[in-house]
Parts: structure tokens; sequence; C-alpha cells
């Protein structure tokens, strides 16, 4: 769904900062991987100890690298199978990053072991959403589908997080409710989106030899 934004966000917004990166002849590469280890740096260094509106800034800040770093590539001319292997593969840290730091926030500050055990959920469906959908294509089929795609997922949870955030430092204990109902949202969204992917590849492959 988020999709949509992205012309407009690389066209517009982000635009002098990918000319300025190209100008001075930074690799897209290496926007993709400080992008990631600012992420990764953001959430471990921030949620943990309960700092959960700056920890979203912080990562914000980093994750815009995820549109950079393409838009950087495609007007180089050079786009290539590492790249996107690249950015996906670090996709998935960053995406752990969020969620496991999550779940350290939940074993202190936040002190839920409910709330642990479904961010830990979300980390584990969110790797299986996306290794479903790469698995399914290099197998020849298409798994193109499901309710949770990676940006929904991701705005949806830096946003409640940072809202939470921002709630409690004012004193307001009732904005706890916006994650915790995001995460439940979350789990359910990638859990049906599993099934979703799952049940579009056995029919695809219905009658087709095992590879």
């Amino acid at each position: 769904m988020l999709d949509r934004f992205k012309a407009f966000w690389q066209g517009v917004v982000l635009a002098p900062i990918i000319n300025l990166l190209i100008a001075l002849k930074v690799s897209p590469d290496a926007v993709t991987l400080v992008g990631t280890l600012g992420v990764a740096g953001g959430a471990l260094g921030f949620y943990p100890r309960g700092e959960l509106f700056w920890g979203t800034m912080v990562i914000t800040a980093f994750v815009f690298s995820d549109l950079i770093d393409g838009a950087m590539a495609r007007k180089l001319g050079r786009s290539s199978l590492f790249g996107s292997f690249w950015d996906s593969t670090l996709d998935r840290i960053g995406d752990g990053a969020i969620f496991g730091a999550l779940v350290l926030y939940f074993a202190g500050p936040g002190d839920s072991g409910l709330y642990l055990g479904l961010s830990l959920w979300c980390v584990v469906m969110g790797s299986v959403t996306s290794y479903a959908r790469a698995k399914a294509e290099s197998l020849g089929l298409d798994a193109h589908v499901g309710i949770a795609e990676r940006a929904d997922r991701l705005v949806a949870i830096l946003v409640m997080t940072g809202f939470t955030g921002l709630f409690s430092d004012w004193g307001w204990s009732w904005g706890h409710w916006l994650m915790e109902i995001t995460l439940w949202a979350l789990a359910i969204a990638s859990t049906v989106t599993v099934v979703q992917r799952v049940w579009v590849v056995y029919k695809q492959a219905a009658g087709l030899p095992l590879r």
C-alpha cells in the first residue's frame, strides 16, 4: 500500500540528498549498509532502555536510506543482482533489530511476558513472510500476495511506538495501548500473510514435480 508514495519521496523530498550523495560518489550499497546500522543502533540503543520516542526518531531518520539507495542505483544505472540481494538481506537485519529491541523492552522496562512473546512472534513471522515470497520466486512461482507488506508493518510499528513513547513522556499512561494493539494487529496480519502465500504457492504448484 505504501509503495505508491515512493515516487513522491524519491522524486521530491529526498531528491537533493540523492543528488548530493551521487555528486560525492557515495555507493548505493554503502548507503544501504549505513542505513541498516543506523536502524539497528537506534533500535537496540534506545528501545531496551524505554526511550521509545527518541529511538523511533533515530530509526525513522535512517529508514529513509531504503528509499535513497534504490533511487541512487537507478539514477546511476547501477542496479544489479547483488544490490537487490544486499538490500533485501540488510532489510531483514533492520526489521529483526526493531522487533528484537521491543522484545528487550518488554523484558526490561516494559515488563510484560505477553508482549515480549508477541514481539518475538512478529520477528519470526516477519522473516517467514519474506522467506516464503523469496523461496516461491526461486522456484519460478509467485507469492506476491498478503495483507501485511514490509513497508506497512514497519510504518505501523514505528508510528505507534513513537506515539507510545511521546505520550509516556507526557505522563499519559494509557499511551502504551497504541503499541500493544499494533503488535496484536501485526502478529495476526503477518500470520495471515504467511497462510495466504503458502496457499497461493500450493495452488500454483499443484500437479507440478517437486524441485
